[in-house]
């Protein structure tokens, strides 16, 4: 787990950011391919403001680096109050973009998962169907969704979530099985 917390309770400005992504992905080393899913939780407990250009520089910049370096790691933001939760959310919606989000009591046990900011309406059906379903791989989609769409066309759908860090990805065989990266994990309540 990564806290945020070091002597200030304002996190600003895109340089800071950058910094910030610098040292998450030089924490984070060489994470073998075949390693198991492993979440990686960026805890902003003790945060009272963070700004867009923060946030955009650090944590989605170090999320995007990540599913991208090592497909095995998917970060979360966690503890965020409300008013961060807030700018953030603000933020993915303008991008476009989602991010998983929760709070964690002092065991590190997972409360409340939510997805903040905006999926596009045929990554929501693939999730809304993947959160209903629990685990699932394309062609099961393809045949219990209301939906005319191919599995290749499901496979990719499951692949963009994937990629945003909402579902894990493991491979089964010959097909990819997803399932949510939280679970009980809530969108668009």
């Amino acid at each position: 787990m990564t806290s945020f917390s070091r002597g200030s309770a304002v996190l600003a400005g895109s340089t800071d950011g950058q910094k910030v992504f610098a040292q998450l992905a030089s924490a984070t080393g060489a994470t073998p391919r075949q390693s198991p899913a492993e979440l990686c939780f960026l805890d902003f407990a003790g945060i009272e403001v963070a700004t867009a250009s923060y946030l955009r520089e650090s944590i989605i910049a170090y999320r995007n680096h990540a599913r991208k370096t090592w497909p095995r790691i998917y970060p979360v933001a966690a503890n965020m109050c409300p008013r961060v939760e807030e700018e953030f959310e603000g933020l993915l919606v303008a991008m476009g973009d989602a991010f998983v989000a929760c709070s964690l009591d002092k065991n590190v046990k997972v409360k409340n998962p939510v997805l903040l900011g905006r999926l596009d309406g045929k990554q929501l059906i693939a999730l809304g169907a993947v959160l209903r379903l629990g685990e699932t791989d394309a062609p099961t989609l393809a045949r219990s969704v209301d939906e005319r769409v191919a599995p290749t066309a499901w496979n990719n759908r499951l692949g963009a979530l994937a990629d945003k860090g909402i579902l894990i990805e493991a491979t089964s065989g010959r097909n990819k099985r997803y399932r949510p990266v939280l679970e009980g994990l809530a969108y668009g309540a």
